[in-house]
């Protein structure tokens, strides 16, 4: 994807944000500061006079002037409301592109049911072992990678 940098004369910038719903291009202000329209399509949340909401849940929101608020001039800081729910939010330098993350709770429920694939390694004497021989007992698998 080529990326233009400008910003128009009210301040609007155009910014990616990656997340979960995939790569979107919004405007921006401010930093992260959308459309409610924006604001849904890059994060899956819509807002309602009562909130952000995603299905039956709703987020109430502060309604502030400034860089404290979450809602600002009919617009959402996104930002700010993805670190209220506790979740990570990254962007580079120039405040282009964004990463709005999983939050630790939503990472550990998609792994609790997760099964490590079958494999096989040898052991100091060359004695080759299969995950699958040790089914059932407590396995501790620790990784490690130079890069």
């Amino acid at each position: 994807m080529r990326w233009i940098r400008g910003r128009n004369k009210t301040g609007v910038t155009m910014a990616i944000v990656l997340s979960d719903s995939g790569e979107v291009v919004v405007d921006a202000i401010d930093g992260l500061c959308v459309s409610a329209a924006d604001a849904k399509v890059a994060s899956g949340w819509t807002l309602k006079p009562e909130g952000m909401c995603r299905g039956d849940l709703c987020v109430p929101l502060r309604d502030e002037a400034g860089r404290d608020g979450i809602r600002r001039d009919g617009r959402v800081d996104l930002a700010a409301f993805w670190r209220a729910l506790g979740n990570p939010v990254v962007h580079d330098e120039r405040e282009e592109i964004w990463v709005l993350g999983a939050g630790a709770d939503e990472r550990n429920a998609a792994l609790a049911g997760e099964q490590a694939p079958d494999f096989s390694l040898p052991d100091l004497a060359g004695t080759p072992h299969r995950l699958s021989e040790l089914r059932g007992k407590k396995v501790f698998l620790s990784t490690w990678a130079s890069w």
